[in-house]
């Protein structure tokens, strides 16, 4: 074997070894998390709003609520939650009628929060809770006992 083609060889292995490791050292895709969003919308210390929405990591989840027959919704929501380890980066974008707001917050399973997205305090307010829907608080909270004799006066998802 000539030394030319040996190098040819040896540069083509290491090459082949290299591609290797970078393709196992890629991290793998993350699994979608499913989750619960319990929200209260409040505009100037009223409810307008009161939407409970199953969605999950990765994914934008939109809401929106339409009187029947008018051409602009109550509310219309966004909401476009990313996983970092225990943590739930959620980006949450909120319009009515005659205001809008935008926030970027973190959150824990189970944790809930107010966030102010008005001009000023009570403007517009949004309470936000977040739950892994698999988890054994989604399922107290959902009353979703495993035996349908233990379970309250909850009803089935």
């Amino acid at each position: 074997m000539k030394r030319s083609t040996l190098i040819m060889k040896v540069w083509l292995g290491l090459a082949l070894v290299v591609g290797l490791l970078c393709v196992t050292a890629m991290p793998t895709q993350a699994q979608a998390e499913p989750l619960y969003f319990a929200l209260e919308v409040r505009r100037e210390g009223r409810l307008v709003a009161q939407p409970k929405l199953l969605g999950e990591t990765g994914r934008t989840l939109r809401a929106e609520r339409r009187k029947p027959g008018a051409s602009e919704p109550d509310y219309r929501l966004v909401l476009t939650p990313t996983s970092e380890g225990e943590t739930f980066k959620l980006e949450l974008d909120l319009v009515l009628p005659d205001i809008k707001g935008h926030s970027q917050l973190a959150l824990l399973h189970g944790q809930e929060r107010k966030v102010q997205l008005g001009r000023y305090p009570g403007d517009l307010e949004v309470s936000l809770l977040l739950m892994k829907v698999d988890s054994p608080e989604f399922r107290a909270l959902m009353d979703l006992a495993a035996d349908p004799d233990e379970r309250g006066s909850g009803r089935p998802i």
